[in-house]
């Protein structure tokens, strides 16, 4: 149901409400924060009366349906203006209070107050009803979770303000009457948020005009596990949430006689856990998903709770101590607790459908009303019994603590019941927020959306391709469908560098491959390879014979990496008919990847090409040489070779005379002596038959030493001798010095393997 705002409409709008939320924080912070408790506190309320007050938060939120009906007649967003509007004036009551309390009626003050907030919170009920559609009109797009916590950030950032701003004023027990100031300031930006806000769209109306029935609200969402199980994990942390944050600031009164400046000042903590939240919820709620952020903000919660009830009574006669365990319990209950609750937020609007979101929101916001105004009213009045049987604050506030824990563990018991909607599992989840190179990919990609010009998109891209993270390929791929074929090419590359690819990305390859041949196809071919896509193999092969030699020949090496064998005899072919010496070479280098003895005469038939380039030499020499397994160790005296062209035969000496030692020393542990007999002969024999072979080029007795290898002491079996021995009597291949080397090292290897068989 939500408008789709154009690109430059929602930063504007967003922009208004941005203003509307800084204005609504301020007013929120100096009227119903926590300056009204401290306020209520200071006319002598009892814990019952605190519960009383602070369920009217969420008792509010029954008045939504009412709200719907206003939705009927009149527009969202002037709805949402009059509501917030007529709230912040009916606040006079309150900044009204303490004239009525210095006239020596204390009660009719304390019920003003009271009065004044309860009428805050009813008629902003009223005006709820346009929360979730506008807010999920602005949270449109891959952003929506940051938007949301960045909505969220704001108000807690103002929420640090301005508790620290009450903290300088009431630390010094001023008189009564700097709460009307105070409140009076909150009543002022209430109006002007109200005024704000009309200037942001209006949400378009349910397409049936009046939308679903109430019980037919409650009927379908308990009609769906997902959502049902959601709302009940929701109702216990909301529960759990506000008993712990509205009591324990009678916690710090009542067990350890805070004042209200350092009670105040514990709130700037609470705040700054809040704002802490916000941000660490912004920089991953897109990447990793709301789901594990909400369960991760709950175990926090769970475990803040575990101090106050571990605490030991002797602890309170260390006062800095105690003040230092009060700053870490407001901060980590908003860490955790409050941050619980702008997650679920985000979670629930992901849940539910658009055209839906004004009437689940209902239910949204009455589970939250429901949790709170039993807990609150609940959590107070067991407060008060337990001091009235006689136990001490101190014991009291401990089993309330206690009790909290206990249903803070029954919600994270139902978290495997909760819809994963994308979101990554919570031990993966955990995985990214302790890892660096997750976390920097994070960073990386938000600058990336960020970015102003392809000059900067390149730039962060390049990062990106050496920070490889799984969480990059949405941002990835979006790059990969830029005009700009640089900045195609840098995405793709990063995209290749991924430890795994999801099967947006593979598809996403293999459409690269298909439709941009010349440019970018030939790199997404070879990421589709190195990543095993089996599901390209067809379009592959189809590749191979394309105009595009780049792409042709990186298709190629595809296939070899996925060793697709029924594709080889074509391979074969390609490189034995092709003139291009890139593909060529590729040809090659796939036919090594594959091991396949039967293709080394293939590639000696390209050796005996006539003016073969030096560079097609030394890339078939050693793909002969992957397919017999000696590439490594052949490949340094090949780089020495290729340093100094004249050491073809030392080099060439060297190898059989490392060979010899080795047998000679490898014989003296064999106790067949038959078996020794033989080898030793047979060892002494090579040295001669290389030095005739690399400096006279005759390689008659080089083939007969190569045949008698026994085939049950020879790594590779028959097939190889009989291709290499055919060789070294081969006048056109005699003359190259790479293959040379190459044989005389492949040999000095078997020699070294049959000294080593031998028992």
């Amino acid at each position: 149901m939500a408008t789709q705002l154009s690109p430059y409409r929602l930063s504007k709008a967003r922009d208004t409400y941005n203003y509307f939320n800084i204005f609504n924080a301020v007013s929120w912070n100096m009227l119903v924060g926590i300056i009204v408790t401290l306020f209520a506190l200071r006319l002598g309320a009892t814990s019952s009366f605190i519960g009383l007050m602070s369920s009217t938060f969420y008792i509010a939120l029954f008045m939504l349906p009412l709200g719907k009906i206003f939705a009927r007649r009149f527009s969202i967003i002037g709805i949402f203006s009059f509501a917030w509007t007529a709230r912040s004036l009916c606040m006079i009551l309150a900044v009204a209070a303490p004239f009525v309390d210095y006239a020596g009626h204390r009660n009719t003050a304390l019920f003003m107050v009271f009065l004044g907030v309860l009428l805050f919170h009813l008629i902003r009920g009223i005006g709820m009803i346009a929360n979730n559609p506008v807010l999920s009109m602005l949270a449109t797009g891959p952003d929506r979770g940051s938007y949301m916590t960045q909505i969220q950030i704001i108000s807690s950032s103002i929420g640090m303000f301005g508790s620290f701003s009450i903290a300088m004023i009431l630390g010094m027990e001023p008189p009564i009457f700097i709460f009307s100031l105070l409140l009076s300031v909150g009543v002022i930006t209430g109006v002007i948020s109200g005024t704000i806000i009309k200037k942001v769209p209006t949400p378009e109306p349910p397409k049936d005009g009046g939308g679903m029935k109430l019980g037919e609200i409650f009927k379908e969402a308990f009609s769906q596990d997902a959502l049902k199980n959601f709302l009940f994990i929701l109702f216990i942390v909301v529960l759990v949430s506000g008993i712990t944050r509205t009591f324990v600031i009678v916690y710090a009164r009542e067990v350890f006689e805070h004042n209200d400046g350092l009670i105040s000042l514990f709130a700037v903590f609470g705040s700054l856990g809040h704002l802490m939240a916000g941000l660490i919820v912004k920089f991953l709620v897109d990447r990793i998903g709301a789901k594990p952020l909400f369960l991760v903000s709950v175990i926090l919660g769970f475990l803040s709770l575990i101090p106050v009830i571990v605490l030991p009574y002797s602890a309170m006669e260390n006062v800095s101590g105690i003040i230092l365990f009060m700053v870490f319990l407001f901060f980590m209950l908003s860490f955790g607790f409050l941050g619980s609750e702008g997650i679920a937020q985000t979670y629930f609007l992901g849940l539910i459908p658009q055209e839906k979101m004004m009437d689940m929101g209902i239910l949204y916001f009455l589970t939250l009303g429901m949790a709170g105004a039993i807990g609150t009213n609940l959590a107070g009045l067991l407060i008060d019994l337990l001091l009235f049987m006689g136990l001490s604050p101190f014991v009291a506030f401990k089993v309330l603590f206690i009790l909290m824990f206990i249903l803070a563990g029954i919600a994270l018991s139902r978290n495997k019941k909760m819809k994963a909607m994308d979101s990554m599992p919570l031990t993966n989840a955990l995985e990214v927020i302790f890892s660096f190179r997750d976390l920097r990919a994070i960073s990386l990609l938000g600058k990336l959306d960020k970015a102003q010009d392809m000059h900067e998109e390149k730039k962060v891209l390049g990062e990106l391709h050496d920070t490889p993270s799984h969480l990059a390929i949405d941002g990835l791929l979006d790059r990969a469908r830029s005009p700009k074929l640089a900045t195609r090419q840098d995405a793709i590359r990063a995209l290749e560098k991924l430890n795994k690819l999801s099967k947006k990305a593979e598809k996403a390859l293999e459409d690269d491959i298909t439709n941009n041949p010349f440019t970018t196809a030939y790199i997404s071919a070879r990421a589709l390879g190195n990543h095993n896509c089996y599901s390209a193999i067809p379009k592959l092969r189809e590749l191979s014979f394309s105009e595009d030699y780049m792409l042709a020949g990186e298709a190629i090496l595809a296939l070899a990496r996925m060793k697709d064998k029924e594709f080889l005899p074509e391979i074969e072919k390609i490189i034995l008919n092709t003139q291009n010496p890139r593909l060529q070479i590729m040809g090659a280098e796939a036919l090594g990847m594959y091991h396949n003895y039967e293709s080394v005469p293939v590639l000696l038939h390209i050796l005996r090409a006539k003016n073969l380039p030096q560079y097609i030499r030394d890339e078939v020499i050693l793909a002969i040489a992957a397919i017999v397994d000696t590439q490594k160790k052949l490949y340094k005296i090949l780089a020495r070779y290729s340093a100094d062209n004249s050491m073809a035969v030392t080099l060439a000496m060297d190898e059989a005379e490392a060979a010899t030692e080795f047998v000679n020393k490898a014989l003296n542990k064999k106790k067949s002596k038959f078996a020794v007999s033989v080898i030793e002969e047979y060892a002494k024999s090579f040295q001669n038959v290389v030095e005739k072979y690399v400096k006279e080029n005759n390689g008659e007795s080089f083939y007969r030493w190569i045949l008698d290898i026994p085939v049950e002491y020879s790594r590779i079996g028959s097939f190889i001798k009989s291709v290499f021995s055919e060789a070294v009597i081969d006048k056109d291949l005699a003359v190259n010095d790479c293959l040379r080397l190459l044989i005389v090292h492949w040999a000095a290897q078997e020699l070294r393997i049959w000294a080593a068989m031998l028992k």
